[in-house]
Order: C-alpha cells, then sequence, then structure tokens
C-alpha cells in the first residue's frame, strides 16, 4: 500500500493525565499527509526541566499547555513511511523534537511515544553511531544557540561562568572547551554533580571569590539567582538566562545599574544549530560521552519519569520503545 494512502494507526505513549500522573495508553495517529513521514521511535530522553514543570503542575502559561498531554521534545528513530512529497527515505535515522498527532490528547513536546506521523521537515537526519546519545541533540543545539545566536546573530560572548553542571551545563562547558576557551567556570552546589569535568573546573559558589565575569549562562533554572550573579559581573558583564523558570524573576535595581549589567534570553534552538551540532559530533570536535546516565524500558515511564526528577545521580533517563512498537 502506498504510504501516503495507509489507514490510521496507532501508537503508545506516554500520557501525563494531571500533574504526577502518569499512564502509558494507546492512542490513535493521523492519516499520513504529503509530506509527513511516520517514525518509529527508539529511544526518548526526559526532560528535567521543562518536562518537570509539566510533571508537577507548575510548568507557567505555555502554547499548547493542558492535561492530559504527551510530553518530550528529544525523539530518535528511523522513517518507517513517507508522504509522496516528502523529502525523507524509509529507513533514515532521525531525531524527532516533538509531534502534536494525538487528536484530542496534547503535544507538550509529544515526542514520547512508540510512534510518531511529523512533517517531514521537522525530523533531522541523525548519524547511526551515535545511538541513544542521539536524544541529547535538542539539548546540544540549545547550548550551542545561546552563544552562536543560530546564525540570526554575530555569536555572543561565550561564558566565563557556567551555573549548573547539569546536562545542559555539560554541554556548555563541552563547547567551551572544544573551541580552545579553558579559563572558565563551572558553579555546582550538589556534590553528586560536581565529578565528571573534562578540561575545567566545578566549584560550588561559597569556594569561587571572583566578581569580575564577563557572562555569567545560567542553566540552573532557579528563578532566586539573578541578584546573586549579578553581583559576580564585571562591569558592562551579561547574564544570559539559558534554563527555564517557573516563577518570575526579579533583580535589586542598584547593584545592575552600578555595573550596567545586561540580561540576555536564550530562547529556542532554531535548525541551523542543530545542523552546527550535527556538524561537531561528526568531526569528533564534540562528545556526548558519559550524559546519558540511566535508560529504562517504556513500559516502565512511571518508574522512570520519578527517578529522573527525584535522583540527582541521574544526569538524563532515556526511555527505551524498540519493544513498543
Amino acid at each position: 500500500m502506498h504510504p501516503s494512502r495507509a489507514g490510521p494507526m496507532n501508537t503508545l505513549a506516554v500520557v501525563i493525565e494531571q500533574p504526577e500522573r502518569l499512564s502509558l495508553s494507546a492512542l490513535r495517529l493521523p492519516t499520513l499527509q504529503d509530506d509527513d513521514v511516520v517514525v518509529e521511535v527508539e529511544y526518548s530522553g526526559i526532560s528535567t526541566g521543562t518536562e518537570r514543570l509539566i510533571w508537577n503542575g507548575t510548568m507557567p502559561m505555555f502554547p499548547g499547555m493542558g492535561y492530559p498531554l504527551v510530553p518530550g521534545y528529544e525523539a530518535v528513530g528511523r522513517v518507517m513511511a513517507v508522504g509522496p512529497r516528502s523529502d525523507n527515505w524509509i529507513g533514515q535515522r532521525v531525531f524527532v523534537p516533538g509531534a502534536r498527532c494525538f487528536g484530542e490528547v496534547r503535544g507538550l513536546f509529544g515526542a514520547s511515544a512508540s510512534r510518531l506521523v511529523v512533517p517531514g521537515g521537522k525530523v533531522v537526519p541523525v548519524d547511526d553511531k551515535l545511538g541513544p546519545q542521539a536524544v541529547l541533540l535538542a539539548l546540544a543545539a540549545t547550548a550551542y544557540h545561546s552563544v552562536a545566536g543560530g546564525g540570526q546573530t554575530a555569536p555572543h560572548t561565550p561564558p566565563d561562568l557556567i551555573v549548573g553542571h547539569g546536562v545542559l551545563g555539560r554541554l556548555l562547558a563541552r563547547m567551551n572547551v572544544a573551541a580552545g576557551i579553558t579559563d572558565f567556570t563551572v558553579w555546582e552546589t550538589n556534590p553528586v554533580r560536581q565529578t565528571g569535568a573534562e578540561g575545567y573546573r566545578v566549584l560550588h559558589p561559597h569556594d569561587d571569590p571572583r566578581r569580575d565575569y564577563g557572562a555569567i549562562y545560567d542553566v540552573s533554572g532557579d528563578a532566586g539567582l539573578l541578584d546573586t550573579l549579578i553581583g559576580r559581573l564585571a562591569f558592562g558583564g551579561e547574564v544570559v538566562l539559558a534554563g527555564f523558570y517557573a516563577q518570575p524573576l526579579s533583580l535589586s535595581f542598584a547593584p545592575a545599574f552600578m555595573r550596567e549589567a545586561r540580561i540576555r534570553v536564550a530562547a529556542e534552538w532554531k535548525r541551523p544549530d542543530m545542523l552546527a551540532v550535527n556538524a561537531l559530533l561528526h568531526a569528533g570536535r564534540l562528545s556526548l560521552d558519559g550524559l546519558l546516565t540511566h535508560c529504562e524500558p517504556a513500559d516502565q515511564a512511571s518508574l522512570a519519569y520519578h527517578q529522573a526528577f527525584s535522583d540527582a545521580g541521574c544526569l538524563k533517563m532515556v526511555l527505551d520503545w524498540r519493544h513498543h512498537a
């Protein structure tokens, strides 16, 4: 049967029905359209930023928010069918940054499912050799975008202080090292996450006396840190908000005024960021080794979500969908 004429298909998806209540549910997928592809998902990642907020009910107003929903923006799998106008091909391995193909069940961001129907222009081809590490491409592209500007602006000043040594913080640090920058610091308050640095130093903030940082990149997601970070800036320095914040941010004006501080929000990655990261990986200039720490079969999704959000030693949890087509 021609893929564009294939009838409706089912998928098995993670559905967050309400805060802290999750199920694995069979959902109907839409009929394949001309530009669409069907992706058989192999692995998906659990985000400890936005997905944690969705899970615990603290996600601020955001397009597509509401329950029940299918979360996730980090899926990798193989194209199993294509529409007649798609540029993709069957068997191609791709990264899927999300989908909205679940009917009345919302997709925010909709990648945590065994099978997805998405526009072909949305997927990104990836190297087979990456294996499950390919789920990290969105975070790597986010880190790259915060510094490079996604090709829309001139490159920004790279960080000389990174706040947070989770996966995003480590990716930012690795990009610094890949660019030949080694004179920078990473802050981390949790001893469990202070290890794993290669080519840079990780300190507790209390052990760092510096107050002349030119560019501080915050990936902690802590809305209460802004005054502390401004207090560590040099005159004319910049704080880059590269995490995701559930609470309003505020600042004391006088310290920011005296430093003529700048504050920049790093938005979502763009396709040029993803392509640039793919090129870095292909050239061997960027490594994703050691960032995936836990993996569970998809039918253990509830356990996996609990551990991803409660275990500081779990840098990145991955769901394995290979036996749940």
